[in-house]
């Protein structure tokens, strides 16, 4: 179904799921830039909580996060977010409804159960909640009965789970060890506490993974009967994660074996019964995130393709990324300095972009191909990127209609490549970024 043009591959890239990228952030914007654009928010905003700790790290992990195995800072910690949420919410106006809220990590259940309702409490104190949508990315290895009492109790109807693979050897490669019977307790225990939307997070690539490895993954995963499933490449990159280091880089597959382990994902995935959503998600038809596809509505924000229409998107907690129309405002990331800030009653906002005109236009044409495949191109644009393109219409993954490129079914894994050429500041990519598949 695809063939492979590793010239074509060659490049690294980012992921997309902002227009600039945050690698293009720089550190002079800050608390009265995030205040400004809290004050200018209306309609609809979702919210984004950010818990950085785990119980175990895995080595593999590029998430901003650390072991929560000192109780003090985790309680700091939370004293922190407590405050941010109140200062952030006091900024609002009234015409703005929050009708969306993920927590992400780290791993939110990394935290007590108990610790999570006063969360939920203080978001109900001092935000605009209108009926919400609640979202919770989940360690299966310590999620307990609380846990999924707690959960129902809220009404949280969409989960991630990190699973990875499900291969034994594997999951000590990588320094997440997690057996089948608990990522199985784990699926039951969301059922049974009110989950209608389960992800699994997946990976290929792995250190000494074989195609065989990979079908016994994905075909666990449909028996569980997960309603979403992110296929991800390994993004080996030691180099910026020194936890990486404990990973036999030797043992990685080559682009070509990444390759053929990306086909092999969509093919078992389509053929047994899941909507390809961009390159390496997938959806149960009925799943609200394939709907959005189908019907064109798809979108692409920091969590990665979503269903998500606001435009406003408020990020809270260390390191977290807050996305308006005209900035990208990212927070802290050290946790003692974003507590510090805090404590003094300012926004802890640190680094981010002002997003331009172009930067606007731009980032609309990326999100267009990589979401629905497609997307209108202005004069200047085309001409741009036109020697660019060249070779990639040559070899069939492209079509071109006037204005409209279009990326061909067979075009489908070098998507994100494409859209890279609509980008001005990948002068350095290779330094960045990881493998396109």
């Amino acid at each position: 179904m695809w063939n492979y043009y590793p010239d074509l591959l060659a490049r690294p890239v980012p992921r997309y799921t902002s227009f600039p990228t945050a690698a293009e952030f720089r550190p002079d914007l800050g608390s009265g830039d995030l205040d400004a654009a809290l004050r200018r928010a209306t309609g609809d905003v979702s919210l984004y909580l950010h818990i950085p700790f785990c119980e175990q790290i895995c080595w593999y992990c590029g998430c901003n996060t650390a072991a929560n195995n000192k109780a003090h800072r985790l309680s700091s910690y939370l004293d922190a977010l407590h405050r941010e949420i109140a200062l952030s919410g006091v900024r609002l106006e009234q015409s703005v409804a929050v009708r969306r809220v993920a927590f992400g990590g780290g791993s939110p259940n990394a935290i007590a159960p108990t610790d999570f309702v006063r969360l939920i409490d203080a978001l109900t104190l001092h935000m605009p909640l209108e009926n919400p949508d609640w979202s919770i990315e989940l360690d299966p290895r310590t999620l307990t009965e609380e846990w999924g009492q707690v959960l129902g109790w809220i009404g949280v109807r969409f989960a991630s789970l990190g699973v990875q693979t499900f291969d034994p050897d594997l999951q000590a490669a990588i320094g997440r060890v997690q057996p089948d019977a608990d990522l199985a307790r784990a699926t039951d225990l969301l059922r049974r506490s009110g989950i209608s939307s389960l992800n699994f997070d997946l990976m290929y690539g792995l250190p000494g993974q074989t195609l065989d490895q990979l079908e016994a993954t994905l075909a666990r995963t449909v028996e569980l009967g997960a309603d979403r499933i992110a296929l991800f490449g390994y993004a080996h990159v030691p180099h910026l994660l020194p936890r990486q280091r404990r990973i036999d880089g030797s043992q990685l597959p080559d682009q070509a074996a990444r390759f053929a382990m990306a086909a092999f994902g969509y093919r078992y995935l389509t053929g047994a019964g899941y909507v390809a959503v961009g390159f390496d998600h997938f959806a149960k038809p009925q799943d609200p995130l394939a709907q959005a596809a189908s019907q064109q509505r798809l979108r692409r924000n920091f969590q990665g393709f979503t269903d998500d229409q606001a435009q406003t998107l408020i990020g809270l907690g260390a390191s977290a990324i807050g996305n308006f129309p005209d900035l990208l405002i990212q927070n802290e990331k050290n946790a003692g300095r974003y507590r510090m800030l805090l404590s003094q009653d300012q926004l802890p906002a640190a680094h981010g972009i002002r997003r331009s005109a172009d930067d606007q236009r731009r980032g609309a044409v990326i999100e267009a191909l990589l979401c629905q495949g497609e997307a209108r191109i202005e004069a200047d644009l085309q001409h741009e990127v036109s020697a660019a393109l060249a070779p990639f219409a040559k070899s069939g993954l492209v079509e071109r209609d006037g204005d409209l490129l279009r990326i061909r079914p067979q075009g489908l894994p070098y998507a994100r490549t494409i859209a890279a050429l609509f980008d001005p500041y990948r002068q350095d990519s290779a330094r960045r970024f990881s493998s396109a598949v």
